[in-house]
């Protein structure tokens, strides 16, 4: 029933969405190494991780229109190589004890992930309705299951005592094969804008875009999602080793428990969605990552916040997913709605690292999570302004 040609883009969105979960995962189990091989505090560790949000905005700032200008397919291309380029840098610069090349590395890799965002959502949301079935948050699970794969590869290497940049090296090597087959079934064009209004209609739509009240709201529940998911992504392993006391493998193990409780809640997201809504699902989200957060933040045994570490990740699984899909429907002019939206998201990569890690170095990693979870439970209040389905009808009719 679907297009051999739809069906065949879908596979290679997939694979855009697994290889930036095996990237990440592979840095993220490495994380107590690298910081161990660069000799730097907690606090110097959120410098460090301030590069990739710093790359991250950067990208998330112009992909939206790279994507009106170009469409799709180059920024994706240009963002899974900056990924790629990043994944090698960040090797050399453990390998070679540099904290600022590790930092570069870490910008090269948010600039990348920042650039492809927009891009691949995009395209994902043109599947969506060409086949008129929810794929985003399928789409989403791929780089769930992505950082499965590359946190198990990684906890592995980690109690194998291979380097660091050895690790890397063959990361960066399997994600460029990656790049090259998948790029294939991409096609070309789609959300690019046409016709030579553009030039005047983009900064006239973006005030309209930033005036509206739903999609800032539907923004913040992604900030607060993003945050979960984003602290967890920067320092989880390193929680669990300082804060709980576990070993470097141990730590990665149950960042790999995060993940796969990621992985669940994204493949199960539609059949959720499709049974209760969106409202629900995010109200539901949120409320099983702030029981997650407060088991690892005030519970004093390690088995106690390693189990409650999978609530934590199913909580943080569909928040942001269902809230680009909210606000890509939400009104016209859907790549600006999803750029503003992971504009908003990206937020919480930019602010979230270095604060948590000055607040860890101050008062314990465990102590600053308290801040994820504030923003966390104030995601079951903003819920509803995920329904955006009573604006749909009309979108059809016009």
């Amino acid at each position: 029933m679907t297009d051999p040609a739809v069906r065949r883009r879908r596979q290679a969105l997939y694979l855009f969405f697994f290889l930036p979960g095996i990237a990440m995962s592979s840095w993220v189990t490495r994380t107590p190494d690298v910081r161990d091989e660069l000799g730097v505090s907690t606090a110097q560790m959120g410098l460090v991780l301030f590069g990739l949000s710093v790359g991250a905005m950067a990208g998330i700032l112009c992909s939206g229109r790279f994507v009106s200008r170009f469409g799709t397919r180059p920024v994706i291309a240009v963002g899974t190589s900056l990924i790629v380029a990043a994944v090698v840098v960040i090797g050399a610069g453990s390998a070679l004890a540099s904290a600022p090349v590790v930092t570069a590395g870490l910008c090269l890799f948010g600039a990348g992930t920042g650039a492809g965002e927009v891009a691949v959502n995009v395209d994902g949301a043109d599947v969506e309705r060409i086949t008129e079935r929810a794929v985003l948050p399928t789409l989403h699970g791929c780089f769930s299951l992505g950082t499965v794969v590359g946190g198990l590869a990684g906890m592995a290497a980690t109690a194998a005592d291979v380097p660091a940049h050895w690790h890397l090296a063959v990361v960066a090597a399997v994600a460029t094969a990656l790049l090259l087959y998948a790029l294939r079934s991409v096609p070309a064009g789609t959300g690019r804008s046409t016709g030579p209004a553009t030039p005047e209609a983009g900064p006239a739509s973006r005030p309209q875009v930033w005036k509206d009240r739903r999609l800032l709201l539907i923004g913040a529940i992604v900030l607060a999602m993003a945050l979960a998911e984003g602290a967890a992504n920067d320092w989880l392993p390193l929680l669990m080793v300082d804060g709980h006391g576990l070993d470097a493998a141990a730590g990665s193990l149950v960042y790999v428990g995060f993940a796969a409780a990621m992985t669940t809640g994204r493949f199960c997201g539609s059949f959720f969605l499709d049974r209760f809504g969106r409202v629900a699902v995010v109200r539901a989200s949120a409320v099983s990552g702030a029981v997650g957060l407060v088991l690892v933040i005030f519970s004093d045994s390690a088995v106690v916040a390693a189990i409650a570490v999978l609530f934590w990740g199913l909580g943080a699984s569909l928040g942001f997913p269902v809230a680009l899909s909210a606000a890509g429907d939400s009104g016209p002019d859907q790549t600006a709605r999803v750029s503003l939206v992971a504009i908003i998201g990206y937020v919480a990569f930019l602010v979230g690292p270095p604060a948590l890690g000055f607040l860890g170095d101050h008062y314990g990693l465990r102590s600053a999570m308290v801040a994820v979870l504030v923003f966390v439970a104030g995601a079951i209040l903003l819920a509803p302004a995920a329904d955006t389905r009573t604006r749909e009808p009309a979108a059809v009719d016009a």
